[in-house]
């Protein structure tokens, strides 16, 4: 089973458990979710009418909690740890990983430096080893730990929650990436109807050449003809030269009187 498909079930089944529980009852299921490890999607659960009344009331700690893990991150809960429960072992994990996602959302290349920071890590090994066992096994990054230049290289990143206003901006993206895709099918399309055009007037040039190399053909047979033929005339009108000459051989010679 894919990611997404268990992804999709996992919030089916979440979402039915928080829509049958209300109050200090659905503490019990947020916390359950969110410390799911195949879990990283809340936006559903975040907008079941029963958890959504939770805002303003004294059980409102559930419902921030929950809304921190679907925007928030590590840094975030420590900055509100004061107003926030203790999150369980799992809950912090969680946390870490979904702080690795927000970070790869605007950076394909994470130093570890900033890494640690974020994550509360003390050295090298332990990050790597969250990077790999805790991130890359767990299918939601793909990427390159790169130790020469102490970065993390993202190929893939699952998508986290779209935080509020955030749909705005990627429409905006997605609207600009549109025109420059259009534009640049547009510059494709002029350079393919120019290589046609240059295609034709090569094949126009290659048809003009041969025409003329066959007409010099031509003209070369017909000269060489004339040669032949003037060649032929001077075969044939030697041999009247050689019959008079024979001729003269033929006639009686006179002879010489002696002189007295």
């Amino acid at each position: 089973m894919d990611i997404e498909q268990k992804q999709a079930e996992l919030i089916d089944h979440f979402v039915k458990q928080a829509s049958a529980q209300k109050g200090a009852a659905l503490g019990f299921v947020i916390v359950e979710a969110t410390s799911h490890p195949s879990l990283f999607a809340f936006s559903e659960i975040l907008a079941v009418p029963t958890v959504a009344e939770l805002e303003g009331t004294e059980n409102s700690v559930y419902f921030e909690v929950l809304r921190l893990f679907a925007h928030g991150t590590w840094s975030d809960y420590k900055s509100n740890r004061g107003s926030l429960p203790q999150l369980v072992p799992d809950q912090v994990l969680k946390l870490k990983q979904l702080t690795v996602l927000a970070l790869a959302e605007t950076n394909k290349v994470l130093p570890y430096d900033q890494l640690m920071l974020e994550l509360d890590v003390t050295n090298v090994r332990e990050l790597e080893d969250f990077l790999i066992n805790e991130c890359m096994y767990a299918g939601i990054v793909r990427g390159k730990l790169d130790q020469m230049r102490r970065c993390f290289e993202i190929q893939f990143a699952a998508g986290r929650d779209l935080r509020p206003g955030q749909l705005g901006s990627m429409i905006q993206t997605l609207s600009n990436w549109l025109e420059t895709s259009d534009n640049l099918l547009i510059s494709i399309q002029e350079k393919i109807k120019w290589a046609d055009t240059m295609s034709e007037l090569d094949k126009k040039h290659r048809k003009e050449v041969e025409d003329r190399v066959e007409e010099v053909k031509k003209s070369i047979s017909t000269k060489q003809a004339e040669v032949d033929f003037r060649g032929l005339e001077d075969i044939y009108s030697e041999p009247a030269g050689v019959m008079d000459y024979e001729e003269d051989r033929s006639r009686p010679k006179r002879r010489r009187h002696p002189r007295c």
